[in-house]
C-alpha cells in the first residue's frame, strides 16, 4: 500500500480489515533483550483460553522497562506467521505509536478488558 496525497494509506475493504487479528492480551512475563540489533525487550503475552501465551520483541525501551510492563494490557496482531529475531520466536506483534521523538509508546485498552478480546 502506497501512501496518499494525505498521507493516509489507500483505502481497503472490510474483508481486508477483517483478516488481522487483533486481541487485547495480558504482559505475562518481560526480559531484557540485549542481543537484539536495536534495544528491545521480550514479551510473554497471555491471550486466554484459545490462544494462550505467546512471544514478542518489542523495541519499547525507551518508555518502558520490564519490570514496569508485567500486568499491562496490550493490544497485538495474533496471525503474522512467526519470526525469528536472533534466538528468539516472536508470535506476535505488539502495537504501539510513534512518540514526537519516533519513539514506540504502546497501544492498550484504556479500561481493563478480558484478554483475548478481538478488536472490533
Amino acid at each position: 500500500m502506497s501512501a496518499g496525497e494525505n498521507g493516509a494509506s489507500a483505502q481497503i475493504g472490510w474483508d481486508d480489515f477483517a483478516a488481522v487479528d487483533i486481541r487485547t492480551g495480558r504482559i505475562t512475563r518481560a526480559e531484557p533483550f540485549p542481543e537484539a540489533r536495536r534495544p528491545a525487550i521480550k514479551l510473554w503475552v497471555d491471550f486466554g483460553p484459545g490462544i494462550g501465551e505467546r512471544k514478542s520483541s518489542a523495541q519499547i525501551t525507551r518508555h518502558y522497562s520490564p519490570e514496569g510492563l508485567v500486568g499491562k494490557q496490550v493490544l497485538a496482531v495474533v496471525n503474522f506467521p512467526p519470526r525469528q529475531i536472533g534466538r528468539f520466536m516472536s508470535e506476535v506483534l505488539v502495537l504501539g505509536l510513534p512518540d514526537e521523538s519516533g519513539e514506540v509508546v504502546l497501544i492498550a485498552p484504556d479500561k481493563p478488558v478480558p484478554v483475548g478480546g478481538r478488536m472490533y
